[in-house]
């Protein structure tokens, strides 16, 4: 189903006067706001069109998902002849054309998407009486999520990390829909800032279906081999609330602004909310070994506490309308894998076949040219219900597993044995042995290679180094160094002028 977004053009200015940035956001153009927001509905379709910006190609559709930040993680190969220009973006060349477009229209799309979120927030609170059951507290609370869900993802990715610099230079934090400049924030400003609003929206969504009994997370498409039902409810808006900012969502983001502010008591207690509810059951192995695609969970979709519906941004083999690009094409003009950085990545010369090793990645090529395409995001290229994938096109946003890596984190320095317990869980469900560690180095060391498996196409490892202060792991084992340079992106220096599609 379509969406359609509310029109809001808005201006981002970045000036250089004496070394200050600033945002502008000046609406130039709209629908008019009293009649979107004269009924129920038109909030809902405002909050919708939000989340379907947010899953356009330039942001989580593509770019934030698999594109930037998993080149600069240095987690594909760059033949010789890549053709999507992302050569210059793995060799941290900031000064480059396709980079600098790239990271701008990110920069002006989060901001927009941010912008009409403030504009559902300006004027919910005036027409509370317009709102039946719960859902005033599900769009106001998911509002606050989301903004401070892209605020988030703009600090991690344009200013330094909260352990390096607490106190530097942030992102500007657009908390109101105003004319108004809006100056610079420090990092722990806009942690503060995002922490804020996420704790307000946990408690607006302390009625969210999801955490019913009765909401049982399942495939929406077709039924798998558990006891439970598909995803029901009578009115759309409260269904399939996991692809939303729901309440166990806003949990798990809390868990990240906290790990991220290391503050490890609060990270810790949103994790285990999410981990305790049991509400996301783990994807059973025979789905996800499927062999028949329409029988295949390749993204482990019950798993998924909040992701992006983007229908047409993920490769079906065979397709001819609908698809924009095949960023993992077969062959060294996409994002794949040489041979050798696969099986470092998924440790193949040791131990039992990592089911992620076997499922999202397919080898092509022979001899000395062999290397792995990347297959986590295909689909079946069949629409009849016969042959249907047993989920939507979802981008995982958070997983169920990345809140036990961050539990386990949180625990290590007083539980050690129960911190690698919680990795164990995971490493279970993907067929890998047990792991064992005798140093908080070497745990740590561990975890990222654990999570560099887990997130491999989903946008999450760069953000870890960067939090960590670790250096990048390259593809041949060499090291980049945690510096400003490498892990800062620059900020947008002209003005950007865009709009609300």
């Amino acid at each position: 189903m379509k969406l359609r977004l509310i029109i809001s053009l808005i201006l981002l200015i970045a000036t250089i006067s004496s070394c200050k940035k600033w945002l502008e956001v000046e609406p130039e153009s709209e629908i008019s706001a009293p009649v979107l927001f004269s009924t129920e509905n038109g909030f809902m379709e405002a909050l919708n069109g939000i989340y379907n910006r947010c899953s356009e190609t330039d942001l989580y559709g593509k770019e934030l998902t698999f594109g930037t930040p998993e080149v600069l993680a240095q987690n594909y190969t760059m033949g010789y002849n890549e053709g999507l220009n992302y050569t210059p973006t793995s060799q941290y060349n900031y000064s480059n054309s396709k980079f600098i477009e790239r990271k701008d229209k990110i920069w002006a799309g989060l901001y927009n998407a941010i912008v009409n979120a403030n504009l559902i927030l300006e004027n919910i609170d005036k027409k509370k009486d317009i709102f039946t059951g719960v859902n005033y507290g599900l769009i106001k609370g998911e509002a606050l999520a989301l903004r401070a869900y892209l605020h988030f993802d703009l600090l991690r990715l344009f200013a330094p990390s909260y352990l390096r610099n607490a106190s530097g230079k942030g992102v500007p934090y657009a908390n109101a829909y105003t004319k108004d400049i809006t100056p610079m924030s420090s990092v722990s400003e806009v942690i503060e800032k995002a922490l804020t609003d996420l704790e307000a929206a946990k408690k607006l969504l302390a009625q969210d279906p999801i955490r019913s009994a009765g909401y049982l997370v399942n495939y929406p498409v077709v039924t798998d081999t558990t006891t439970n039902t598909e995803e029901r409810a009578s009115i759309p808006f409260l269904q399939n609330r996991r692809h939303r900012l729901n309440y166990y969502a806003v949990c798990g983001e809390l868990a990240r602004v906290y790990l991220y502010k290391n503050d490890k008591t609060n990270a810790l207690n949103n994790a285990l909310e999410v981990i305790n509810a049991k509400k996301f059951p783990w994807t059973l192995k025979a789905d996800f070994n499927a062999f028949e695609e329409a029988k295949k969970d390749r993204i482990l979709y019950k798993e998924l506490v909040f992701a992006w519906y983007i229908p047409k941004s993920w490769y079906v083999p065979g397709a001819t309308e609908d698809i924009k690009e095949n960023w993992f094409v077969t062959g060294t003009r996409g994002l794949y894998l040489n041979e050798d950085a696969a099986k470092s990545i998924y440790e193949t010369s040791t131990g039992t076949v990592d089911l992620r090793f076997k499922n999202w990645l397919s080898i092509t090529g022979v001899g000395a040219a062999k290397t792995y395409d990347i297959v986590k995001y295909n689909r079946n290229s069949q629409s009849d219900a016969a042959t249907a994938n047993l989920h939507y096109l979802m981008a995982p946003a958070i997983r169920l597993s990345e809140l036990y890596y961050i539990a386990a984190e949180c625990t290590y320095p007083a539980d050690p044995q129960k911190a690698i317990t919680y990795i164990n869980t995971v490493r279970f469900q993907r067929d890998k042995e047990d792991l064992n560690v005798n140093s908080q180095e070497e745990f740590t060391v561990a975890l990222i290679k654990e999570c560099r498996k887990e997130w491999l196409g989903e946008g999450q490892l760069f953000y870890m180094y960067k939090r960590l202060n670790r250096s990048i792991i390259g593809q041949t084992g060499t090291t980049i160094p945690a510096t400003d340079k490498i892990l800062v992106l620059p900020l947008p220096q002209d003005e950007v002028v865009y709009g609300g599609r």
